[in-house]
């Protein structure tokens, strides 16, 4: 998209700049028309920026009539909070901790006073800077003559006064730092927003990893106490005569492959915790005692309402992380283009001047003096151009990259709402199945009691039992993290701002 500008002829500009000059040198009135009207023949060059349009669909592509588990809602859902639907007061509490004393936000804050700061330096441009001075000194003459020398005068200089300078912003360059500033700090602030809704998160989603872990171990330590009863049942029969010791060895291999699952379990359950930790700003191992209790995972809500597209894309952050950064680039082709024209200083001082300290109150001298200089780009290989050229090259890529979010963040939702639907469909087949293995691996060990059938039976209905109850739990962790992703993705987990007091900026 070409950059356009709304400034004078250069040419008119000119008899503007001159016309000051030379009424800035001649005392009175004259003098300080020719500045005000200098001052309002000046506005900001470059483009004006305007919003981007967003073109979201008014429905998501892969929800239709016949799910009723996902309903679409044209009031916007109160999101701040969504972990509280959840009823777990141990996540809650640790959200609370992590949002107080988690080191990226605490660096994402930092950040935040930081543009604060950099707005503040830029807009100290549109204001004179002052400095004050002062001087003494003493002078000493002498005579010779004769080859003798005598004590000639002494004289005492003494001066005290304030010095003034001031870059008149005739063509906005200042202006548009300024409001790229404003862009800045709040793109930042929305990137501080963006941190916290990831943070919540992953706080949620390693928690319930916790959780499922433990319920993964406990699946495992069940099972492996049934395969004990398998094998003490096998030595019995097998000292009675009554089956062969390969049974007993079958037996025994099946509960130590069992065994052998635990460690693994328990490695990823104590990475899971120490990852807590430090989303939580703690020591590794911190959490340990507080989480050892154990729970369940949380019932899957029957129904999930969502927004339209639309307004998703106007609650997540970091869209506006994306929006307010095209607009501060804008703002800065700008600057680029007002660096192509002349510029006005003005200089001044002020103060008084004494023989001595004492008559500095009132036998003292006052000066001043008052400088109006232009300083106008003649030639320079093309650099300045170069420069607005590279700019607005910068402008046109974050637009593109705020457009790449835009679709990246459709995406996301559509994946999502796709996988906590079919999430639903895998758990209640394997709840299904497992029902109907355990009921297997009971009358296999019954029959094989009774010697209707061999061990083997026994060996693969034990084995089915472990990997569906395994499957299932961890099919019914991966619908608690698509319901956490699916919060993420609506932009949950932060307080949205009124954008009121940005849209005067942006268009102004």
């Amino acid at each position: 998209m070409p950059f356009v500008t709304n400034s004078l002829p250069l040419y008119s500009r000119y008899k503007h700049w001159m016309s000051a000059v030379f009424h800035l040198g001649m005392p009175g009135v004259g003098g300080l028309m020719g500045l005000a009207g200098l001052l309002l023949s000046g506005c900001a060059v470059g483009p004006h920026y305007h919003k981007p349009e967003l073109n979201a669909p008014e429905h998501w592509s892969r929800l239709d009539s016949a799910n009723h588990s996902i309903t679409y809602t044209h009031e916007a859902e109160d999101l701040r909070e969504w972990w509280l639907k959840l009823e777990e007061p141990l996540l809650s509490e640790l959200i609370d901790e992590a949002l107080k004393a988690n080191l990226d936000l605490r660096k994402a804050q930092a950040r935040l006073r930081e543009a604060r700061a950099r707005r503040a330096m830029a807009a100290s441009a549109y204001y004179p800077s002052v400095s004050a001075s002062g001087s003494a000194s003493r002078r000493q003459s002498t005579k010779s003559g004769g080859g003798n020398s005598s004590g000639g005068a002494v004289s005492n200089a003494l001066s005290a006064g304030f010095d003034a300078s001031w870059e008149v912003d005739v063509f906005g360059g200042i202006r548009r730092s300024v409001e790229a500033a404003d862009a800045d700090e709040a793109s930042v602030e929305a990137s501080l927003n963006d941190t916290q809704v990831s943070l919540v998160a992953e706080v949620a989603r390693n928690y319930f990893e916790v959780r499922s872990f433990q319920i993964r171990l406990g699946i495992a330590r069940s099972n492996l106490e049934s395969q004990t009863e398998t094998l003490q049942l096998t030595e019995l029969r097998s000292q009675a005569g009554l089956v062969s010791v390969q049974d007993v060895e079958q037996a025994k291999s099946v509960r130590e492959q069992t065994l052998s699952h635990l460690p693994s379990l328990e490695s990823s359950l104590a990475a899971a915790e120490h990852s807590l930790d430090i989303l939580l700003g703690k020591l590794p191992g911190s959490l340990h005692a507080r989480l050892a209790s154990g729970g369940e995972l949380p019932p899957m809500p029957s129904r999930i309402a969502v927004g339209i597209p639309a307004e998703t894309l106007r609650q997540r952050p970091d869209i506006r992380v994306a929006e307010r950064k095209l607009a501060a680039e804008t703002a800065r082709v700008g600057v680029a283009t007002a660096a192509l024209y002349p510029s006005l200083n003005l200089s001044g001082s002020v103060g008084i001047e004494a023989l001595t300290q004492a008559s500095m109150g009132n036998g003292f001298g006052f000066f001043y003096s008052l400088l109006g200089g232009v300083a106008a780009p003649v030639f320079q290989g093309g650099r300045l151009r170069a420069q607005l050229e590279v700019q607005d090259a910068v402008r046109e890529q974050t637009l593109l990259g705020y457009e790449q979010t835009v679709l990246a963040a459709l995406q996301e939702v559509e994946d999502v709402l796709v996988a906590i639907v079919r999430n639903r469909e895998r758990a209640e087949a394997l709840e299904r199945a497992v029902e109907a293995a355990k009921n297997a691996a009971l009358l296999a060990r019954q029959r094989y009691g009774a010697g209707v059938i061999d061990f083997q039976s026994v060996v693969d209905t034990e084995r089915s039992v472990l990997s569906l109850e395994d499957s299932l739990a961890s099919t019914r962790a991966d619908g608690i993290f698509a319901l956490i992703r699916l919060y993420k993705a609506l932009g949950g987990g932060w307080s949205p701002q009124t954008e009121s007091s940005q849209a005067g900026k942006d268009n102004s």
